[in-house]
């Protein structure tokens, strides 16, 4: 019964996924973060070193200094904020899913993630600041935004906004199954190789129960929590995984050279890696690294963009820079540095085409430092995923508060405790599903989720040209009115704020 449930839902999957991720949604993203970037003057390369000097220079300097106190109760640090949303974008996409991609669509796979990230750096720069200048506060003074606010407040679609709303609900349980599905196989993965397994199924289940315990005592706690154990494990992590993934590169910098090659000859042809699985169209090689891209860097789903919400920064502009260095971190350096090593490592025309990705990327590890790579990549690959799972709890809670917003304080605190629960749940249940079925399932929900998200960029884009300008504006010394929220109460609240602060 349970089979005949999968493969039911598989065939529902790949027809919704073939529309979703057909040539609409791959214009729409493209065009949008052209768009932004003409509107902006291509922020992403003109304030590239200014998003650099903003955000990560100044704030690891001052990580020791506490938030403000009027922030409200569930506000966050810049750098929280950022953590918290890199935690969401920086998993098993920027490994595993890089993986995939080659697999499945070939080295030229990752030249496409490079084109949807340069753009996906303006777009996630949109995000942040019609997020910003559109959350709410409530009456404890806890800050919320994301894409489903300025929807409804911003192009005043709320019909839209409510569906942008139920579309970030189903990609975060998505998500989360992807994650899951991730940490299970490669810890069940990496015992087998070492003791031998003679039921990794229920080892996996035991995994799912694990992390659904240990993530539960986390998401209880809400994004203060979230957001201290993001910016604790965040940089280990990455700095571990940049580390080992040099050494791996160095240790095959001859192949270096081939590999850039592979990666621009084949974005153009329709060869994908592996004898046994030519035949892909040039529509596909785009569709695996768009996909691959906007599931690994988020740029486009209006999804990190709840993280960045909740920051106490009162500038729009000056989290969106954040975005900027967000996807060129989890793209440019992580999915690149993934994306080097495994064609550094691999001889791509020895490959059949039924390897799997979660057992190439242990492999991968395992081939260039034995059995110490696995230990580390099960230890890295984990903390990716489950820092992922913490962050799109939120996404989802704040999707479910807004979508029961006219509940009432009551009605919306259930809501929020009926969907933690059921996400939990759900975290040990996606265990039992396939690898390649909860991809595809949550390549679908991210696709559904991006549609709204990028048509209220694309009719805002004038605002977020003018908000930008503001901003730079005052910083040359130009004595014009700040645009830090839509709403007057809130602008003038702000203002005085950024007054205060000198």
């Amino acid at each position: 019964m349970f089979d005949g449930l999968i493969e039911v839902i598989t065939k529902i999957n790949d027809f919704i996924n073939g529309i979703v991720w057909g040539w609409p949604i791959i214009i729409l993203i493209l065009a949008a973060g052209l768009l932004l970037s003409v509107r902006t003057k291509f922020l992403q390369v003109t304030k590239f070193k200014e998003s650099l000097g903003s955000t990560i220079v100044p704030t690891l300097k001052g990580l020791g200094r506490k938030k403000s106190k009027d922030t409200g109760a569930n506000s966050v640090s810049q750098f929280e904020a950022f953590a918290t949303a890199i935690s969401g974008t920086v998993g098993t996409g920027n490994i595993v899913g890089v993986i995939s991609a080659i697999l499945t669509g070939g080295p030229g796979a990752v030249l496409w993630m490079w084109i949807s990230a340069f753009f996906g750096m303006v777009t996630n720069y949109s995000e942040n600041v019609l997020g910003l200048y559109f959350r709410k506060k409530n009456k404890n003074g806890d800050l919320s935004g994301g894409a489903f606010y300025y929807i409804a407040h911003g192009l005043k679609w709320r019909w839209l906004a409510y569906v942008s709303a139920v579309f970030c609900l189903l990609a975060s349980v998505g998500m989360s199954g992807v994650q899951t599905n991730k940490i299970s196989g490669t810890v069940s993965g990496a015992l087998d190789k070492a003791v031998g397994l003679s039921d990794t199924g229920l080892v996996k289940l035991i995994i799912g129960i694990v992390v659904a315990a240990v993530a539960g005592v986390i998401i209880i706690g809400g994004i203060k929590r979230i957001g201290k154990v993001a910016s604790m494990l965040v940089p280990f992590m990455s700095l571990l995984f940049i580390t080992m993934s040099f050494i791996a590169i160095g240790m095959h910098i001859d192949n270096v050279p081939e590999a850039f090659g592979l990666i621009f000859s084949k974005a153009f042809t329709f060869q994908a890696a592996g004898g046994g699985v030519l035949g892909y169209t040039f529509a596909t090689v785009i569709r695996k690294g768009m996909a691959r891209g906007v599931f690994s860097n988020e740029a486009g789903l209006g999804s990190s963009v709840i993280a960045h919400s909740a920051s106490e920064t009162r500038e729009p502009v000056k989290q969106g820079l954040w975005g900027v260095f967000e996807v060129f971190f989890d793209t440019f350096i992580i999915c690149t540095l993934t994306s080097l090593t495994f064609l550094t490592t691999f001889d791509l025309s020895s490959l059949t085409g039924l390897e799997e990705d979660t057992s190439m990327a242990i492999k991968m590890f395992e081939s260039n430092f034995g059995s110490f790579g696995v230990a580390v990549y099960s230890v890295i690959l984990p903390l990716f995923a489950f820092t992922t799972i913490l962050a799109w709890s939120y996404y989802g809670e704040k999707a479910v508060e807004f979508v029961f917003q006219k509940a009432g304080e009551k009605g919306r605190r259930i809501a929020v405790t009926v969907f933690k629960v059921i996400y939990i749940l759900l975290i040990v249940f996606s265990t039992l599903i396939t690898s390649d079925l909860i991809w595809a399932i949550d390549d679908t929900f991210n696709g559904l989720m991006a549609v709204p998200n990028l048509i209220c960029l694309v009719a805002l884009s004038g605002l977020v040209a003018k908000i930008t300008k503001n901003y730079f504006d005052r910083k040359k010394g130009k004595d014009v009115e700040p645009m830090l929220s839509a709403y007057p109460d809130l602008n003038e609240e702000f203002k005085e704020h950024i007054r205060q602060q000198g």
